[in-house]
């Protein structure tokens, strides 16, 4: 049976991004025997924002993540010296927000000084406000930048004399050393629940990474989840690749007693209710292949964040 990645979202917007709280829980959260972190990613939050957000019921982005926030890339470094065996993942990294050249040296840099402990989580993102802000490629060309980029990425990751002639991004006579730690490169997650995104992770992910609260593509019941699984293998062997080669991870956002006890198919609710409940959809999802889950504990400290994690490994995960 395969092993299952217990993670954690670190955070990067607010007051527990604080140095002082980001390191107590990240550090703890490594501690306390989480596999991996995860990171989101936003430049700047535009003060008016007519794009709908695609995790909550109204389309709103959330008020609380609307303040001061980290740059992802910067804070995971930071993170990456800080602790020894964490893996490090971007939940999700905005592909066209940073030029890909640049943004493939960064990522190699991390994976170099981590000794090999990031993961790519990718996204095409979602907000065309932030996108014009930033001045990023065409919003409406968004995913064609993203498979452009990170094909591009790849190219420089694995070639000692990289080239690539795109639409969105050329080079070559260059050289990009050092090379990233784990090979070929750092595992590419996709990121997404729509079409496109299923399409994206069939030809160049290592692994689907879905969150289950879209209400466009609800992942809320084990049934919708394996439903997507089944299209995602038919969409990877289509695509010329063994269905066997794209991976599960699944981040969480709501869970445990606090969580709707019902899906909106009226199944009971993936990782909702007590403990028992709790573990055995975690069995259930490794069972289907899920190698990874992560989960986001509130609190509104660092000691709170803690002590939900605290619980977690307690109650829930000696019963998985």
């Amino acid at each position: 049976m395969q092993q299952m990645l217990i993670g954690f979202n670190a955070p990067t917007a607010g007051p527990l991004s604080a140095a002082d709280n980001l390191s107590k829980i990240v550090v703890g959260g490594e501690a306390l025997g989480f596999d991996y972190a995860t990171f989101s990613d936003h430049v700047v939050i535009p003060t008016a924002i007519a794009a709908e957000y695609p995790y909550s019921a109204s389309g709103e982005f959330p008020s609380g993540s609307r303040g001061e926030r980290h740059e992802q890339l910067t804070e995971i470094a930071w993170i990456a010296a800080k602790t020894t065996r964490l893996r490090l993942v971007t939940s999700v990294m905005v592909v066209p927000h940073r030029p890909a050249v640049l943004t493939a040296k960064i990522l190699s840099s991390i994976d170099v000084l981590s000794g090999g402990r990031l993961t790519l989580g990718i996204g095409a993102g979602w907000m065309r406000e932030e996108f014009e802000a930033i001045d990023a490629p065409d919003f409406d060309a968004r995913g064609t930048v993203t498979d452009e980029y990170v094909r591009a990425f790849v190219e420089l990751w694995t070639k000692d004399a990289p080239k690539f002639d795109g639409k969105h991004v050329r080079f070559s006579n260059i050289l990009l050393e050092p090379k990233p730690v784990q090979k070929p490169h750092p595992p590419i997650w996709v990121g997404g629940e729509s079409g496109p995104a299923l399409r994206r992770a069939a030809r160049i992910g290592d692994a689907w990474y879905p969150i289950g609260t879209n209400p466009q593509n609800p992942l809320d019941s084990l049934a919708r989840f394996k439903t997507q699984v089944d299209r995602l293998r038919k969409m990877t062997a289509e695509a010329g690749r063994d269905p066997k080669v794209v991976g599960l991870s699944l981040r969480c956002t709501a869970f445990g007693e606090t969580a709707p006890p019902q899906a909106s198919d009226g199944e009971h609710r993936l990782l909702a209710g007590a403990p028992a409940l709790v573990a055995a959809d975690i069995r259930a999802l490794r069972d289907m292949g899920v190698g990874c889950i992560d989960f986001g504990f509130g609190g509104s400290t660092a000691d709170e964040v803690l002590a939900g994690m605290q619980k977690f490994r307690t109650e829930v995960l000696p019963l998985v």
